[in-house]
């Protein structure tokens, strides 16, 4: 990390840093308060041990009573163990520093609600087994690490809700995702990402989803389950087409799809593998109706009758389970962009007919005009 030039550092003696805090322990008429709510060594140049000695040589009453340390764009390497008795801290910012180690000490810190450790060298090794104990975490930014992918060690926070992880180096994200169930913000842009796993359908809280900056072909269906999304930012990927359901959000008001292949010229060619037999067999119970129990049928039949899709063109009755048709359905906006939707027929032949994307509400509130101010807004 590059540090700021000597002639734009403070000066770091001991003097400067105790006057810096009893001008936080002074009141606004003269009388001294139990103790300073801020320690900011922010832009100190200070080193590990200048941070250390800076963080011991305080009084008791220090201790107790400071929330909130800065100590951002320094020479920092590792947090010192003294860190571990400001019990009632809430908000540690570290960033823009050199650290690549979160020591256990962290999880003596039982109030910390906000952790800030921008642009350091953290990686998924960096976080304590027991960083899961910080029950009252609800914040993250770890962006501008070297994270190849999210700790578990994150996953595991049960009041995590914000979490910040751009301009890392994260290729895939865990189908363990769906665990920070609380979760209403999650930064991924920048990254190097190719698909989303099915399981982002579990954050049914998540209101700001960021993938911008990635390398992403393809959303999955269950992102449109999110009903409290209201920002999605997708601009510059690889995205195609989009699922059909995502115009039905309604709480959606922020979509940005710049610089993704959208409205680029497509290959309409349908791909189609044929039915197994046994699919075709269980597309036959289901379209007939025939009767069965449990007991009836060995284990995986059931469960795989029950996954059966209906397909989307209304006049067709059909379902299909593993043997599907992409059909790609383009909607026009504003006469500028031609955004293509994917859905999902049981045959060939369906794609002839017209299916629910393109049947549009004729009401003044429809899908397609709220997406027109969003696109555009």
């Amino acid at each position: 990390m590059a540090a700021s030039s000597d002639s734009d550092q403070p000066s770091t003696s001991s003097q400067s840093l105790n006057n810096s805090i009893r001008t936080n322990n002074t009141s606004d008429d003269g009388h001294i308060s139990p103790g300073p709510t801020i320690l900011d060594y922010s832009h100190t140049g200070m080193d590990t041990s200048a941070f250390a000695e800076a963080l011991s040589n305080q009084p008791e009453s220090v201790f107790s009573s400071v929330e909130s340390i800065l100590a951002t764009n320094n020479l920092i390497l590792e947090l010192p163990d003294i860190l571990g008795k400001y019990r009632n801290l809430k908000l540690l910012d570290i960033s823009n520093n050199q650290i690549s180690d979160i020591p256990e000490v962290i999880v003596e810190c039982h109030d910390l609600t906000t952790l800030i450790s921008r642009n350091n060298l953290l990686d998924e090794h960096s976080l304590p087994k027991q960083f899961k104990y910080l029950t009252r975490l609800r914040e993250i930014n770890f962006s501008g690490n070297n994270y190849a992918r999210i700790p578990y060690e994150i996953m595991e926070l049960p009041a995590l809700k914000i979490l910040h992880m751009g301009a890392n180096r994260i290729e895939y994200i865990s189908k363990d995702i769906g665990l920070i169930r609380k979760l209403e913000v999650l930064y991924l842009g920048g990254n190097q990402i190719t698909e989303i796993p099915v399981e982002v359908g579990e954050l049914k809280g998540l209101r700001v989803f960021v993938l911008a900056d990635n390398r992403i072909e393809k959303l999955p269906n269950s992102i449109c389950t999110l009903k409290q999304l209201k920002s999605l930012l997708l601009h510059r990927n690889q995205l195609t087409t989009l699922p059909v359901e995502l115009i039905k959000l309604r709480n959606l008001t922020e979509l940005s799809l710049r610089d993704n292949p959208l409205v680029h010229k497509f290959v309409r060619d349908m791909v189609y593998d044929p039915p197994t037999l046994m699919e075709l067999s269980a597309r036959t119970v289901k379209l007939r109706k025939i009767p069965y129990k449990r007991s009836d049928l060995p284990h995986n039949l059931v469960e795989y009758l029950s996954c059966a899709h209906q397909c989307v063109n209304p006049r067709c009755k059909g379902v299909f389970f593993d043997s599907r048709v992409e059909h790609i359905k383009f909607v026009d906006f504003c006469g500028k962009y031609r955004v293509p939707l994917l859905e999902y027929l049981c045959s060939p032949k369906c794609s002839n007919h017209r299916s629910p994307a393109y049947e549009a509400s004729s009401d003044s509130d429809s899908d397609e005009d709220r997406m027109r101010k969003v696109l555009l807004g």
